[in-house]
């Protein structure tokens, strides 16, 4: 039953596995449900209690797909990025409604679906070059481990620098690194269930500290009456909104392309000609989980990075992701309870995991130099950029060019042609 529902194959994977690694990955993306809720709130008309239902049935929805028809280990919600630029940019920035941004939302999703249909977005998946869908992997690595240090507060702003080191003898960021310590203590014991474990030992650790604040166990799920299906058709034809959907579009179609690509390479699930099993599907379940979660509420729902925690714990299966769904529904009745997860108690796994994720780039060909420079700008670009899809194109975009400057025709496709002139455009015009 397990092995038809989900894929499960007791010959790679166990029960008990599958089950650590999706409480692990929803431990490690569940802040959205805080976040969420503090954004969207700002905006009048859309209460915190609605939107925390909101992002909690959307990651349900996308995450249930993925796990049953996808059969993969990917947990999804909304993503992060995605809703500020629907918050600040689209409602506080351009003045629109968070309505006028909703149906943007929808739009797009309706959009995701039908390139999914007619193999576009696989075709895409399918034309990056192997060097750069190792770089991927690894840049995602180093894209997790600056977002874990960052919301721990190791990393922190600054004017004249960008960033420096944090205040790291207190408070939070203290708490992340001693969580660190241990969890990489499990990690080299080779503890079973090393970073759910440390992720629940810091969080303890934390009470004391005053950084884990339990503020209750049980609460009833809030109605999303106030923001469900609150549509706004009257401005669909505008350029204001051609150009929303098209930047929702683009930003959560090469999220989820690096997402897939670098999990995937570093899990060993690619088949033999390189390719994501029943990427597909798993494309489609990112647009109907889109759809689903406009309807809802909420801003683009797209497959998590974080997703990685639980495959570095080893899941392998859409069984992993079935966890991943259940946990959200659970947290919809539990919200005060795994509210009280700190982020610095996630940060280390996500610090570790990014140091997992980097094994890819032994299999970049470093001495070519045609295949290496692109690779590298992908993969530094990502954390610098703050984006997975700015590395990916970027990166594609160095490829084409350097290559057809040295004559490296072969190495070409009129899939990436066509990709790397529709990426230039992207940056002049959008």
């Amino acid at each position: 039953m397990l092995k038809k529902l989900f894929g499960f194959d007791p010959s790679v994977t166990t029960l008990r596995t599958e089950i650590l690694a999706g409480v692990t990955t929803f431990l490690t993306m569940s802040y959205i449900l805080a976040v969420n809720p503090g954004m969207f709130s700002q905006l009048d008309g859309m209460p915190a209690g609605a939107v925390f239902t909101a992002t909690a049935l959307a990651a349900i929805t996308g995450t249930l797909v993925m796990s049953i028809w996808a059969k993969l280990p990917f947990g999804l919600a909304p993503g992060m990025g995605l809703n500020a630029f629907f918050v600040f940019s689209v409602c506080m920035g351009m003045g629109y409604s968070w309505q006028f941004a909703l149906t943007a939302v929808f739009i797009e999703g309706i959009i995701f679906v039908i390139l999914t249909l007619t193999n576009l977005r696989e075709a895409i998946v399918n034309a990056i070059p192997a060097s750069l869908k190792n770089a991927i992997g690894a840049g995602i690595g180093l894209f997790i481990a600056f977002i874990g240090l960052q919301n721990a507060g190791i990393i922190a702003n600054n004017d004249s620098t960008l960033v420096s080191l944090g205040e790291i003898t207190s408070g939070g960021p203290l708490l992340a690194v001693i969580g660190l310590v241990i969890t990489s203590v499990l990690v080299v014991k080779n503890v079973r269930g090393a970073l759910l474990i440390g992720i629940l030992i810091t969080t303890l650790i934390g009470i004391p500290l005053g950084i884990t604040n339990y503020g209750g166990l049980v609460s009833a799920p809030h109605s999303i009456a106030p923001i469900f299906c609150r549509f706004e058709w009257s401005q669909i034809f505008s350029l204001d909104m051609v150009v929303v959907i098209f930047t929702f579009l683009f930003i959560d179609m090469f999220d989820t392309i690096g997402t897939l690509v670098g999990v995937c390479t570093k899990a060993d699930m690619l088949d033999a000609n390189g390719r994501i099993p029943r990427v597909k599907q798993a494309f489609m379940a990112d647009a109907l989980a889109t759809v689903a979660g406009a309807c809802f509420g909420t801003s683009t729902t797209t497959t998590y990075v974080e997703s990685a925690a639980g495959v570095a714990q080893g899941g392998r299966s859409g069984l992993t992701s079935f966890v991943v769904a259940c946990c959200f529904f659970v947290a919809l009745f539990f919200s005060p309870l795994f509210l009280a997860i700190p982020s610095a108690a996630t940060a280390p796994v996500l610090i570790i995991v990014g140091l997992f994720m980097l094994s890819p780039i032994r299999n970049i060909p470093l001495d070519d130099y045609a295949e290496s420079i692109p690779a590298f700008i992908c993969i530094i670009m990502m954390p610098l950029a703050y984006s997975i899809s700015d590395g990916i194109l970027l990166g594609m975009i160095s490829y084409v060019v350097i290559n057809v400057l040295c004559g490296n025709f072969k190495r070409l496709t009129v899939t990436m042609y066509v990709l790397a002139v529709l990426f230039i455009l992207k940056y002049i015009f959008i």
